[in-house]
């Protein structure tokens, strides 16, 4: 499966924005979905994840309440909408997926196979 990442860009602290993976390839619905995100000097963290069916996503704690991640597999895409955006989200943010249920890797790179070329999100203070 072939991911894009899209709809980074620059916004102020307290912004929304939302985040497109757009698949093509092989049949969407039965990839599970990672979000990460890397800063500058930093290794690729993760953000959230969520199954096939979109239900029972989850966080790492630094954005619960802020992200959502939901998926529309009917247009083969994934969404991460943030809210609440603060200066130290800022990064580089890669949609991810791997073919299947997501395993006990699910919060490190090694668990997905697939990853998008990533998207930019800046917020300034």
């Amino acid at each position: 499966v072939q991911l894009v990442d899209s709809g980074g860009g620059s916004v102020q602290a307290g912004a929304s924005l939302r985040l497109s993976c757009a698949a093509s390839g092989r049949r969407f619905s039965s990839y599970s979905v990672g979000w990460f995100r890397q800063a500058p000097g930093k290794e690729r963290e993760f953000v959230g994840a969520t199954n096939w069916s979109g239900d029972m996503p989850f966080y790492t704690d630094s954005v619960k309440g802020r992200f959502t991640i939901s998926r529309d597999n009917a247009q083969d895409t994934a969404y991460l909408q943030m809210h609440g955006l603060k200066p130290e989200d800022t990064a580089v943010y890669y949609c991810a997926a791997r073919s299947g249920p997501l395993g006990t890797t699910r919060l490190g790179v090694s668990g997905y196979d697939y990853w998008g070329q990533g998207t930019q999100v800046t917020v300034s203070s």
